[in-house]
């Protein structure tokens, strides 16, 4: 019956990812110290918070050695110094209730506080934008329109300004990406905040409240909660310094610390004539993206000309303005650079590049190569 009403309380997402439940109180009474590991081990591969931090880089793997490995063993010490482990036994909490308390409580908290320490600007200020979009009257939620039941993540919520149409259109995440570039980066404020005055506010929710406005006013369009904190700190000059020692002993301390010195990360001579062939070859492609262009509208001069233009403005130059303003510029209709940049991104992504250099050298090279046909062109028609 307890374990009944353990399992009502709980939300039904957590209800599905907790069908397998350990025996938790048959491995305690006989202290089986590998078959609790074992259990903990499960519950951290299976965590949402967890592999949310592996998918982050916040968790890496070394080795052999799973990535899950080091933190299973830290809650395991966690727990055992808390003395957790007895407590369970001496309240006679049943598997599931076990089962919750360590993975939504203990664990959740383990994450969350390292996520604290090292990154404690970071995670303050995605906590107080999550907290401003919420109560403020300005903004308001789109995904539960017509249904203010619905159960999501607030991560995943939908969020937009309170004065948008319901039916507000959503655009995709990298046009919002590029879009929120237009953004003014935020002055920090050195003002020192806290009970101890350590910590310094950064921006006060006023100011932070007018930047997510104006981040909002740049995407025009609802965003989820996790791209919108991403989008409005990418605007904060946020300071998150995890210090570690990498250093050999000072002033003689430690005399038996193991020296060593910093990895040559320097380009071998065989590597930096590989790079340069590559980089090479990579400007090479230019005719070839360029004449695929061409292909896709049939060889026509006049339609080249403005796709030419398109993936000069659109690509090519930072300062060109949004689609719309590049269709009113170029005295076409904003479906048609809408279509032409289909083109363009399609062929783009058939091109094959082996590093990140031979890329940026690519992206120069059709830099130059267009810039000299557009001048070409404005010289024709002055002419």
């Amino acid at each position: 019956m307890n374990e009944l009403k353990v399992q009502e309380s709980l939300p039904k997402n957590i209800q599905s990812r907790q069908i397998k439940v350990g025996k938790w109180n048959d491995s305690l009474k006989k202290s089986d110290v590998n078959q609790i590991w074992a259990e903990l081990h499960r519950i951290v591969s299976s965590h949402p918070l967890v592999r949310a931090s592996k998918r982050a880089g916040f968790l890496v793997e070394e080795g052999k050695h799973n990535a899950y490995t080091d933190l299973t063993q830290e809650l395991f010490v966690a727990l055992l110094s808390k003395e957790r482990f007895q407590h369970y036994i001496d309240t006679q909490m049943s598997d599931p209730e076990i089962e919750a308390e360590i993975s939504q409580i203990e664990l959740t908290n383990l994450l969350t506080a390292e996520l604290r320490k090292r990154y404690p600007e970071s995670y303050r200020l995605a906590r107080r934008i999550s907290t401003l979009i919420q109560t403020s009257a300005t903004f308001k939620r789109f995904d539960n329109i017509g249904n203010p039941d619905a159960h999501r993540r607030l991560a995943d919520r939908l969020y937009g300004l309170a004065d948008w149409a319901n039916h507000k259109t959503r655009r995709d995440v990298q046009e919002m990406d590029e879009r929120v570039k237009a953004v003014s980066f935020q002055k920090r404020d050195t003002r020192m905040v806290g009970c101890t005055g350590d910590a310094q506010i950064v921006i006060s929710n006023v100011e932070l409240e007018k930047l997510i406005i104006r981040v909002f006013k740049a995407i025009d369009s609802p965003v989820d909660v996790r791209s919108l904190r991403s989008f409005v700190m990418s605007r904060l000059p946020i300071m998150d310094i995890h210090l570690v020692p990498v250093g050999g002993p000072a002033d003689g301390e430690d005399d038996d610390r193991m020296q060593f010195e910093f990895k040559d990360i320097r380009e071998t001579p065989e590597q930096d004539l590989l790079r340069n062939e590559a980089e090479s070859e990579a400007m090479g492609f230019v005719d070839g993206f360029l004449e695929t262009l061409n292909k896709s509208v049939r060889g026509k001069a006049k339609q080249y000309d403005r796709m030419i233009n398109v993936l000069w403005h659109c690509y090519l130059i930072a300062d060109s303005g949004t689609q719309l303003e590049v269709a009113d510029m170029l005295g076409v209709s904003d479906s048609l650079v809408s279509d032409y940049r289909k083109r363009i991104e399609a062929n783009l992504q058939q091109l094959e590049f082996g590093g990140v250099n031979e890329a940026r050298q690519f992206e120069k090279a059709l830099k130059r190569r267009v810039r000299e046909m557009i001048t070409i062109e404005k010289e024709a028609v002055a002419a």
